[in-house]
């Protein structure tokens, strides 16, 4: 069997991960001519032209048809490096129209979607310490903090336009490091004809989106991110995609790429269509998409946009759809993403797969053989909707809806979480996250502070959006910069170096991570205590002395000799305080260390007594206990069990 037609048998069957390879344009030696082919599916296409700056756009050059598998291609010497194309379709009803390449590596920038005869040179990367670190280490167990970027908006030149990778390079990097985040995520990045969809409506699979500066300019921000212990993150959108008529949207007049249901076909929600998950074709063209940015980029982790729609037959508006016994489960979406998933954890098993998924309907993180969908880590967005309700609200009312901080807790180990403070929360006239806090700008501040600790000491890895470090009043735009004007505030100033230090904070303190998806990281002090609305709990590492006490108090009332139940004899001295004067409070020393006293609290031994700030937070830390002391409750209620 020819290699040509055995990687058009793996296109046809679902087995082809990397179809990019062989379709689009490429490069090649025809006898004794070089020149380029180009292929293209279009399997019921009544004639297909190769178009482009080459041939003036006109019809000399039609491409010949594989008729078994409707693979169209053309060798020709007339294009160059750098040239711009489109396919000119005759399609099954005989409309003729100008469509992309789906597997081109670039395009010219938007509006404009004219595939780019381009060749990505093999890239010699310095990132091997980086990529074994990974591969010998346990993400789980490391600490994890998202930077959300929008590439387009988080820095702008004077003129308006975007900093492209070339820039962000010099600029995004050493910030990151600064404020001690450990990954930036970048919303999509791949070809998008409008700006304002964010980068969720996708023409190009394959094409980073000229707008950010060229693929060989990605791979060196990639590398410096690496070089400076920076994972990197993209978000990727393989449920449904743009429904622009010279796009993918019925390439050949027929449903190729969509179902061929139309009300399953449609998306109302989005204004956009959906992948037909079930088709071969189709599986092949999205897990090539997902490694090609892997292998290509040195991606360290994929983010899958909107996983509910590619599961769910009900998540649209519109008519609902049931699956043949009745339910609403889209099996081809869950069989495919469980197949990507495999794909991916055995080609590269120290990617991070994450899914942003709204239900509680399926088990979405653990193995594919379990069960579950595959991924390694899920958007809780159950917490952050809570949450965010939760400090939105007047303190007056919040001793009355304590759950909303404490019932994560009770699914916290469900999934294997990553805790979202993302770009939907501050956007669309939701108000960013600071305009969200009650009360006025200094009890705004003060709690945006509160949140972060309970961000930070709750079980879970973190994601904060760009803008939210500071506390940046004004909602998100995408077509603008951020207001970076507001650090010559000293309240935005001192929030961002607040969270700088906690970012900091948490990666030095193994009890917030190492233990961070077992039942045994954390084990709660008092979460009942809604008439003073204070929570308080510990969380732990390995080691049995390696625990932070955390209490954090959601009322303006400061807690005078607040009492907290601890687990060994011995003194605890505060490590963090939110209320601090150098993070924009008024605390000008930190609470005294705290010495035990024998006399039980709850399920504990030995009990302290502290201060709280008002709508503050406090981190208190072992400073020189006795572990040898056994905790008599916990044998005598071993013992019942």
């Amino acid at each position: 069997m020819s290699n040509e037609k055995s990687q058009i048998e793996l296109f046809q069957t679902g087995e082809n991960f990397y179809s990019q390879r062989y379709f689009g344009s490429h490069q090649v030696i025809h006898g004794e001519q070089e020149g380029y082919t180009f292929r293209v599916w279009a399997p019921n296409a009544q004639e297909v032209w190769l178009v482009g700056d080459f041939n003036n756009w006109d019809r000399s050059l039609p491409m010949e048809k594989e008729e078994q598998f409707g693979v169209w291609k053309i060798f020709t010497q007339r294009a160059k490096e750098g040239d711009f194309y489109k396919y000119l379709v005759k399609q099954i009803e005989g409309r003729e129209l100008y469509k992309i390449d789906p597997f081109a590596v670039s395009f010219e920038k938007r509006p404009n979607v004219a595939a780019m005869v381009q060749t990505i040179p093999e890239k010699k990367w310095r990132d091997d310490d980086w990529q074994n670190q990974n591969k010998r280490s346990n993400h789980f167990k490391r600490p994890l903090t998202i930077y959300e970027v929008h590439a387009s908006s988080w820095q702008c030149e004077a003129d308006g336009t975007p900093y492209t990778f070339k820039k962000l390079k010099d600029t995004l990097i050493p910030y990151v490091k600064k404020m001690g985040f450990s990954h930036i995520e970048f919303m999509p990045l791949m070809e998008h004809p409008l700006g304002e969809s964010w980068g969720y409506q996708l023409i190009g699979y394959f094409a980073l989106s000229l707008y950010y500066g060229t693929a060989a300019e990605f791979q060196e921000f990639v590398e410096t991110c690496h070089l400076n212990d920076i994972g990197v993150i993209v978000d990727w959108v393989p449920g449904h995609f743009c429904i622009n008529d010279d796009a993918l949207a019925y390439y050949d007049g027929t449903p190729q790429f969509e179902y061929t249901d139309p009300i399953q076909a449609k998306n109302i929600r989005w204004g956009s269509l959906n992948f037909d998950l079930s088709k071969p074709q189709v599986q092949s063209f999205l897990i090539s998409s997902a490694l090609y940015w892997i292998e290509t980029f040195h991606i360290d982790g994929i983010r899958v946009d909107a996983v509910s729609n590619m599961i769910y037959l009900d998540y649209d508006e519109g008519p609902v759809l049931f699956d043949q016994e009745g339910g609403n489960r889209n099996w081809a979406g869950f069989y495919f993403l469980q197949k990507l998933n495999a794909v991916i954890k055995r080609t590269h098993p120290e990617v991070i797969m994450i899914a942003e998924e709204s239900s509680s309907e399926t088990k979405i993180t653990g193995t594919v053989e379990s069960g579950a969908l595959g991924f390694d880590y899920k958007w809780n967005l159950g917490w952050m909707n809570d949450t965010l309700r939760f400090y939105a609200m007047d303190a007056v009312f919040r001793k009355y809806n304590f759950h909303l901080l404490t019932f994560s807790f009770m699914y916290m180990m469900n999934e294997n979480y990553i805790l979202p403070l993302s770009h939907d929360e501050v956007v669309h006239g939701k108000r960013s996250l600071l305009h969200k806090m009650w009360g006025d700008r200094y009890k705004q501040f003060s709690q945006l502070r509160n949140l972060y600790v309970y961000l930070m000491t709750h079980p879970g890895k973190k994601l904060l959006f760009m803008g939210s470090e500071w506390g940046q009043f004004l909602e998100w735009k995408s077509n603008e910069s951020l207001e970076w004007i507001d650090l010559d505030d000293e309240m935005n100033r001192s929030m961002q170096y607040f969270t700088k230090t906690l970012n900091h904070f948490y990666k030095m303190e193994k009890a917030l991570w190492e233990l961070d998806h077992s039942s045994e990281t954390i084990e709660m002090i008092d979460a009942d205590n809604n008439e003073e609305t204070v929570l308080s709990f510990i969380r732990k590492g390995k080691e049995k002395k390696d625990f932070l006490i955390i209490i954090l108090n959601f009322s303006p009332i400061e807690r005078q000799n607040f009492t907290v139940g601890v687990p060994f004899q011995g003194t605890y001295e505060e490590v963090l305080n939110t209320e601090m004067k150098e993070f924009g409070g008024t605390w000008i020393e930190p609470n005294q260390i705290s010495q035990t006293r024998k006399e039980p609290f709850k399920q504990f031994d030995y009990q302290i007594q502290t201060i709280v700030p008002a709508l503050g937070a406090i981190i208190l830390k072992p400073k020189v206990i006795n572990t040898r002391i056994k905790r008599i409750k916990n044998q005598f209620s071993e013992k019942i069990r």
